[in-house]
């Protein structure tokens, strides 16, 4: 498929979830101006746009359909609900869509500027190729504080991006084995079956002619579930509480730090929220990125870690 053409589909489905409700004229008078159009300011042809209709249902199973409304007949998206709720679905659309009119309007062409992802234009494409196959990919990896790289075959399950880094979550025969050999049954977690790899680790990467399947139930979100960042754990999850000061309240309500964070109270000058969460290092990054704006309140051992990093920090900056 033509990546224009797959752009109006995106064009479509981001034009009617944010208006909401469309007649076909409406629709088709936006499209003239969207830049997009087969030609300059043409008209959308109502069987292409009902053609565009079926292919979104097929590509993103997003249902387009014509209902009543208090102006007549007009277009919406069905299941809006799916569509929100995909975390992937909703990304990639909005990305398109924003490209989308950064390439239809040469005026915005040097005034949007977007954070790199150092490591997802070299490996992301092989991945996704052997995600979608279930290949076998050997790697060469070189984790941080290593002196060396070593050399071994995943199994691929996921993709995931983590400030500005993509990772592949992969099982690991080799992992399982050399610990079990060197640390022993009793020692071997079955978590770390499965590791996440930087793809901005690996310098060598390629596709085995090998399958395999995929692990019996497993779940990239029941497996991160409690976690903030790309480090799983199998501690159980906490509850935390932080009071944020300031401008930080503001920042946390629109940003959260985690999917459970819930605001409990607030005054004129903080606000309390809390989290269940694991804490991992991940998650101790996120409330010091914070700076002395959050407080943590509990649990006491989080909060007594907080204290002890606080004494290590004051320690670099002694005259």
């Amino acid at each position: 498929m033509p990546a224009n053409q797959f752009g109006r589909y995106v064009w479509l489905v981001d034009t009617l979830r944010h208006y909401k409700h469309l007649s076909y004229k409406e629709i088709n008078d936006k499209w003239q101006k969207s830049g997009l159009s087969y030609g300059d300011g043409d008209d959308l042809p109502l069987r292409t746009f009902h053609n565009h209709r079926k292919a979104i249902q097929d590509i993103f199973n997003i249902i387009i359909e014509l209902a009543p409304d208090v102006k007549g007949y007009k277009y919406h998206i069905m299941n809006p609900r799916e569509l929100e709720g995909d975390n992937f679905r909703s990304w990639l659309i909005d990305s398109y869509a924003t490209l989308n009119q950064i390439q239809a309007d040469c005026k915005l062409k040097d005034r949007v500027e977007f954070e790199e992802i150092p490591s997802g234009n070299t490996w992301l494409t092989l991945f996704m190729q052997a995600i979608r196959e279930n290949k076998v990919v050997k790697i060469t990896h070189q984790g941080f504080g290593k002196d060396y790289a070593n050399t071994f075959e995943i199994e691929p399950y996921c993709l995931k991006v983590v400030k500005r880094r993509w990772y592949i979550i992969a099982n690991n025969p080799y992992y399982v084995w050399l610990n079990k050999k060197h640390k022993g049954e009793e020692c071997y977690s079955p978590r770390k079956e499965i590791r996440a790899y930087g793809l901005d680790r690996i310098s060598e990467a390629s596709i085995l002619d090998k399958t395999f399947v995929m692990k019996k139930n497993f779940d990239m979100k029941k497996f991160y579930k409690g976690c903030t960042g790309i480090i799983p754990s199998d501690d159980p999850i906490e509850h935390v509480v932080l009071r944020a000061y300031w401008n930080a309240p503001d920042y946390l309500r629109t940003l959260p730090l985690h999917e459970s964070q819930k605001e409990l109270e607030s005054d004129e000058e903080s606000a309390t929220f809390s989290y269940d969460v694991k804490l991992t290092y991940d998650f101790m990054q996120l409330i010091m990125q914070q700076g002395d704006q959050v407080e943590i309140l509990e649990p006491k051992k989080l909060r007594d870690q907080m204290r002890n990093l606080a004494k290590t920090l004051t320690s670099y900056y002694k005259d």
